[in-house]
């Protein structure tokens, strides 16, 4: 069974002036980024993994920590979690970003979220009829 977690967050968009400040609203709409993360470790992972995808290169732990430096184990604890939300993907030991850009992440994610709603109004409709509530 494949798991993603998705996670979106209502916030107010920043003005187009600034592309650090947009990428940052980006992820933490996403769920990515978050108050607890005070050295913005996740977001410097997931811009160096952007930069890595806009020079089409895919990147192992230990060069993301390099490029970041940050330690391999807190690069791996961020890399698993943009993992667990389906837009980072290891192959033969290298992460990469899961789309081309950033508008492709996006039609991914929400083909998930749309498979994940259809599936829990599914179940949702089967437990109606089960404890007779429709």
């Amino acid at each position: 069974m494949r798991f993603t977690r998705i996670t979106i967050i209502r916030s107010t968009k920043p003005e187009k002036k600034d592309v650090n400040k947009e990428l940052q609203w980006f992820g933490g709409t996403l769920g990515l980024f978050n108050l607890r993360d005070k050295d913005k470790s996740c977001f410097r992972i997931f811009i160096t993994l952007l930069n890595g995808l806009k020079s089409n290169q895919q990147l192992t732990s230990d060069e993301v920590a390099i490029q970041t430096k940050l330690s391999r184990g807190t690069v791996i604890h961020h890399l698993h979690k943009l993992m667990e939300s389906g837009i980072v993907i290891k192959e033969h030991n290298k992460y990469i970003l899961r789309m081309d850009n950033l508008e492709q992440m996006v039609d991914y994610i929400k083909q998930d979220v749309d498979q994940a709603w259809n599936k829990l109004k599914e179940v949702a409709k089967d437990i109606d009829e089960k404890l007779g509530l429709k």
